[in-house]
């Protein structure tokens, strides 16, 4: 998360605003307790500022659902229209603009990436975020079952609590069961515990394609997503037109443009896996 603002911080600086002269930045870290986020986002509102950068989608929908005059920049909302954040991407109509992640439409692509892969993949582990359905969730989950459907994969779904007794049930019920290959849906308590996942896919021989190249730095074989650090310094420049005087209404919302497919040559070794040089020269980045 630091490199993010620092990328954030670096952009807004190249424009002209130079944190602690010229602006002020509030920072408010929920340390993955969603629940903390209302409180977080009323915190702010209280203090009367000029503007919220929100990431994600269950943050964004919070801050929305707290103030409907204070401009808010999403970074990185999954479908910001199906999850209401927005009336359109050209006309976003209300009080929040920004970017998209495309989230939900890269689940597809990664199910794709891990068939191509695994050789006769038949049967994919889906690792699911516990508790109580939510929208940013039920998106998820309807895209990646429409792609293993296409895909002619069975999609075995299974609800695993993010600490290390949890993931490693999970990791156990899909070797026992076994299944060709493993994914995560996209949520901030898996990618906090990424080096234990990445571990658990090594250490139960199991072929896995992740969200971001976070988990690939801590050894995971893959991972096929956008490029964060992009998003961020594009969230600044959001932030400047705004400061200017532009309306959240009148600046339609960007999609991701910048997208990163890694592979670690090692972890593939590791589980046995042979991958191409076809589907290598695929890749941006190879770790050998």
């Amino acid at each position: 998360m630091a490199v993010l603002v620092d990328a954030f911080r670096q952009e807004l600086s190249k424009l002209g605003w130079i944190d602690g002269k010229n602006i002020t930045i509030e920072y408010r870290f929920a340390e993955q307790k969603n629940e903390r986020v209302p409180e977080l986002a009323a915190d702010l509102v209280r203090l009367k500022v000029d503007l919220i950068v929100a990431t994600g989608t269950p943050i964004a929908l919070d801050a929305k659902s707290t103030t409907t005059t204070i401009p808010i920049v999403m970074v990185s909302s999954g479908d910001p229209v199906a999850a209401g954040l927005v009336a359109s991407l050209a006309r976003p109509g209300g009080n929040v603009t920004g970017l998209s992640a495309l989230s939900t439409e890269l689940n597809t692509k990664r199910l794709e990436i891990l068939k191509d892969a695994v050789p006769k993949l038949a049967r994919v582990r889906l690792l699911r975020s516990p508790g109580a359905s939510n929208l940013a969730r039920d998106l998820q989950l309807k895209e990646l079952r429409a792609a293993a459907l296409a895909l002619k994969l069975k999609l075995e779904e299974i609800d695993a609590q993010p600490d290390p007794k949890g993931l490693e049930s999970a990791f156990q019920t899909a070797k026992q069961k076994q299944v060709g290959a493993i994914m995560t849906m996209t949520t901030r308590a898996f990618f906090a515990e990424r080096k234990r996942i990445v571990e658990l896919a090594g250490k139960y021989r199991l072929p896995a394609i992740y969200n971001q190249k976070e988990f690939v730095d801590e050894g995971g074989l893959m991972s096929y997503g956008v490029d964060y650090t992009d998003l961020y310094r594009r969230a600044a420049v959001y932030v400047d037109k705004i400061l200017k005087g532009a309306k959240p209404a009148d600046l339609p919302v960007q999609q991701a443009t910048k997208f990163e497919f890694v592979i670690n040559l090692k972890a593939a070794k590791q589980i046995g896996l042979t991958l191409s040089p076809e589907f290598l020269s695929r890749a941006n980045t190879v770790i050998k």
